[in-house]
């Protein structure tokens, strides 16, 4: 084996100990760790909407959001392999950017289910209050 064909096979070759590229790496251990917190993160909000722990509902969905927003990390890091040094930071500018756009569009969603709701009941106490 010629000396540039050494170090291309040393520099070049797939070591599947180690990885220099940012990834972590995929192991079984790794995904039963994100299996287990998925199961936990979905289990607790369920529990807690099952058994009516919190009963205003205002907080209620608060807690759950930020079980979801968690549950969303794990799924990242665990399933994804996603972190900040990963292909030079571009997988961490296109998480921020669905991020915004999930903020956006659930932010707008509940805008407009909010007004369509408040609309909708002055119409019908409207109707009530006045019939014809």
């Amino acid at each position: 084996m010629s000396a540039h064909t050494e170090q291309h096979a040393h520099h070049g070759g797939h070591d599947d100990h180690h990885h220099d590229d940012g990834h972590p790496e995929s192991t079984l251990k790794g995904y039963a760790i994100g299996f287990v917190l998925s199961v936990i993160l979905t289990a607790i909000p369920f529990w807690l909407v099952m058994n009516n722990v919190i009963a205003d509902s205002g907080t209620l969905a608060l807690v759950l959001l930020g079980f979801g927003a968690v549950q969303i990390v794990v799924h990242m890091i665990y399933f994804l392999h996603m972190n900040s040094k990963a292909e030079a930071g571009w997988t961490m500018l296109s998480t921020i950017f669905t991020v915004v756009l999930v903020v956006i569009t659930l932010a707008g969603s509940l805008w407009v289910m909010f007004h369509m709701n408040t609309n909708m009941m002055q119409v019908h106490s409207h109707e009530m209050t006045h019939p014809n």
